[in-house]
């Protein structure tokens, strides 16, 4: 029986989160602390009170969702053991990449928060956007984004399931494929709220800037293989490593190859660690029949005592 850890990437952030781990768990309260010295600012608080706000800026998003998947790891990792693999959602690859031993907590919440700042400033305000298309009828995407284009850019963002594909580009363009694919049979197209157009061409000067910061840091090789979101495929090396959040900025998530990938690995036994439960909701679609834990609060503990040990 072998095991996989899944960490969330951004849109799983709610004021509150990783408070109840913190009031319960010494060394989840540690996590915050370090989390805190490390950015030279109260992270912890805005994760657990807000407002907001400010926990919705990009910048704070992206180490505050870090924070709370690596402080639930490491009391997770007391109650089931280590995992076989790991993965992560976009920014939940570098939290992958901590509980992996590739990075370290501190060195990942300092880019990460640069990252965040990347994002944010490589398209003003307005330009772009993302939408998620849902049940969009197979074979249909490809004549839809180059329907859409006319002479801007739109592409897929993420593969999240087999019933959600979510586009980014610029506004315009991501509109004009929302439309195209509701008349192409697609049961929605829904605009995300998001301040930017994350993993599309648009994002090219974020991943300029974040190669700086990639390569001032030391990855190690990894103690536990990672499914990356740029190839969905194994890696071990430092070197790969840090290849894959170079590479994963202007491209698409292939979190369904991912998945697929471990369970073709004969993983049977899945936690989606941190805040929320989309990753658990995504793998029962792209995996049928599949059971993925949420752990995220002190609550959730209960639901180990069922779970069969590797």
């Amino acid at each position: 029986m072998k095991t996989a850890f899944l960490f969330p990437g951004q849109g799983s952030q709610f004021t509150g989160m990783g408070k109840s781990l913190a009031e319960n768990f010494e060394v989840a309260r540690e996590c915050f602390e370090q989390a805190d010295d490390a950015l030279g600012f109260s992270l912890s608080k805005l994760c657990f009170e807000g407002p907001d706000e400010a926990l919705k800026l990009t910048e704070n998003t992206q180490p505050a969702l870090l924070a709370v998947s690596v402080a639930a790891w490491h009391v997770l990792r007391v109650e089931t053991g280590e995992p076989d693999y790991v993965a992560g959602h976009s920014l939940g690859e570098y939290s992958a990449l901590v509980a992996a031993g590739s990075l370290s907590f501190a060195d990942a919440l300092r880019i990460v928060r640069k990252r965040g700042q990347f994002m944010q400033e490589a398209v003003p305000a307005g330009v772009g956007a993302m939408a998620a298309l849902l049940k969009l009828p197979a074979g249909a995407l490809d004549g839809i984004l180059a329907e859409a284009a006319q002479g801007e850019l739109v592409s897929a963002a993420n593969f999240n399931s087999p019933d959600q594909i979510v586009i980014a580009g610029n506004k315009g363009a991501v509109e004009r494929a929302m439309e195209l694919a509701k008349a192409a049979g697609a049961k929605r197209a829904i605009a995300l709220p998001v301040s930017a157009p994350f993993h599309c061409a648009l994002m090219a000067p974020a991943q300029q800037r974040l190669r700086a910061e990639l390569d001032a840091v030391e990855f190690r090789d990894l103690q536990v293989p990672l499914i990356n979101n740029f190839q969905a495929t194994e890696i071990r090396s430092g070197r790969e490593a840090r290849e894959g959040l170079y590479q994963q900025v202007p491209n698409p998530v292939r979190w369904v190859a991912s998945m697929e990938r471990l369970a073709s690995c004969d993983v049977t036994r899945w936690f989606e660690v941190g805040a929320g439960a989309v990753l658990a909701g995504l793998l029962r679609s792209i995996v049928p029949g599949t059971k993925c834990v949420s752990f995220g609060e002190a609550k959730d503990i209960e639901k180990l005592a069922a779970e069969p040990e590797a």
